[in-house]
């Protein structure tokens, strides 16, 4: 099997990244990681920009998956609290990614999780594809 067969046959993840707008540092580290994840293929449905409740509800319709960067909770409380009611509102499992370098996430995102993980990307994957396999 060539390569690019290996990754044609790979399972796509469709997921809406929380955002707050575009050249946010976090947000771009997580898109970093999950780029050099092998052998993870994904889309997200997430537009950093667009972020009325009509917009927001579209993007995240095609999201199978909802990640909340916790990191940004403190900092765009209202545009994340509106992301993370819609998921709930749309059934959409949330999976938490800590604040970078600390441990502590808000306890009221984390009883809302389906699961909390770190920054490590194989973790991360993992903890997407737990999520499906759920479903």
């Amino acid at each position: 099997m060539l390569e690019d067969d290996h990754f044609n046959d790979l399972k796509k993840y469709n997921l809406f990244i929380s955002h707050n707008g575009e050249g946010n540092e976090e947000y771009l580290e997580f898109i970093r990681r999950l780029v050099e994840a092998r052998d993870f293929q994904w889309k997200d449905h997430g537009i950093p920009g667009k972020n009325s409740p009509d917009d927001l509800r579209q993007q995240m319709d095609k999201a199978d998956v909802v990640i909340i960067l916790s990191g940004l909770y403190s900092k765009h409380y209202d545009l994340i609290k509106n992301q993370v009611d819609l998921a709930c509102q749309l059934n959409k499992p949330i999976i938490l990614i800590r604040p970078y370098g600390l441990e502590e996430v808000p306890a009221e995102l984390e009883k809302l999780a389906k699961g909390v993980v770190g920054w490590n990307k194989v973790c991360i994957v993992e903890q997407i594809e737990e999520s499906f396999v759920d479903k």
